[in-house]
């Protein structure tokens, strides 16, 4: 049984803009991932199923294992039309923010998103979320954006007419940010929600295959390198640090999302609790930080603190504006500043 945690007066407003809205804009954030992509692309074919004038109009593209995905090939980039997406976004009537929480999230979008005079929806799960929407549907406790969009079509009685490409679109999403439900995804409720999605047809088991078993040779290729050479394991603090250099991506001829979930990968090693993966992106002049944690392990604080970034408990990111080097000893300073700390969260890493 349901327990939405969206109300019929949560969406209420929302309910009166598709009464009168005829264009709408769908935003996520930058490097988009399959909660992004899912929640998008999930109110994207809702938006059309109910005859709008809808596009999605994301800061850059999907990687390629998410190209799958129903509608994915109607996406436009900022990176590619920005002067299309300004006009979009100006002449909206709804922009629909979803998976983000603050407007940097959009990159180049956020000057004419923040100044259109679009009415505008966040659906989000990601904490403290800021104050540029009209509606804000954040809600932290939730596995991911798209379990928040499941909610949000139940409260809007929109359930029943919702069609299987919907419902995968938001299996993606619910799907790739726990890790295929290994991971955040502790709750009956999630997982009565995926029950609903695959009552309308989805096949979860194709999906997890097309979605995380879609890598290139190269990509594997990549991983082993990781593992063998670049893995760097801190037994006394239970943690573990990977970096990538832009000439070692090079080497590997490494595309867009080659690099997802490598971050996870030390988890599995018994007794680590506290991940860190760190990946120059050379064309944007800044180190990118993926942080990843178990049980109670604040990896949001460390993100927060010393990178710029936050998110989850479990898993968040950053970034540095430096060279690797000074990326590296900037995060063993936060290990060695951690060891200090009276946080018991914190002094667990420590205390075996």
């Amino acid at each position: 049984m349901l327990n939405n945690f969206l109300s019929d007066e949560d969406v209420s407003q929302f309910r009166i803009w598709m009464d009168w809205a005829d264009n709408f804009v769908i935003t996520s954030h930058l490097s988009p991932d399959g909660d992004a992509a899912g929640a998008a692309l999930a109110m994207l074919n809702y938006l059309r199923m109910k005859g709008k004038n809808a596009v999605v109009a994301l800061p850059d593209g999907l990687p390629v294992f998410l190209k799958c995905l129903p509608s994915a090939g109607d996406i436009i980039t900022f990176d590619r039309q920005p002067d299309r997406i300004n006009e979009l976004l100006d002449k909206a009537d709804v922009i629909c923010c979803l998976d983000y929480n603050a407007i940097g999230r959009v990159g180049g979008m956020a000057t004419h998103l923040l100044y259109s005079k679009a009415r505008k929806i966040m659906i989000d799960h990601h904490p403290f979320p800021g104050p540029f929407c009209d509606v804000t549907l954040s809600h932290p406790e939730a596995s991911s954006t798209c379990e928040v969009m499941f909610h949000f079509l139940c409260a809007l009685g929109e359930w029943e007419i919702v069609t299987r490409q919907i419902a995968e679109c938001i299996c993606a999403g619910m799907m790739t940010d726990t890790g295929g439900f290994t991971y955040n995804s502790n709750s009956s409720q999630l997982f009565f929600a995926l029950s609903q999605l695959i009552d309308k047809g989805v096949d979860k088991d194709a999906l997890y295959r097309r979605i995380f078993h879609s890598y290139s040779e190269n990509r594997l290729r990549m991983t082993g390198y990781v593992l063998s050479e670049k893995m760097v394991v801190l037994r006394n603090c239970r943690a573990a640090l990977i970096t990538l250099t832009r000439k070692e991506l090079d080497r590997f001829h490494s595309t867009k999302g080659d690099t997802e979930g490598i971050v996870n990968m030390p988890l599995q090693i018994s007794g680590i609790v506290f991940s860190a993966f760190f990946r120059e992106d050379a064309e944007r002049g800044l180190i990118k930080i993926s942080l990843r944690s178990v049980g109670d392990v604040p990896c949001n604080l460390l993100a927060s603190e010393y990178f710029h970034g936050g998110g989850h408990r479990n898993a968040s990111g950053g970034e540095f504006k430096g060279t690797m080097e000074e990326c590296v000893k900037v995060f063993y300073q936060a290990i060695d500043d951690w060891s200090r700390s009276d946080d018991p969260s914190i002094r667990q890493i420590f205390d075996k």
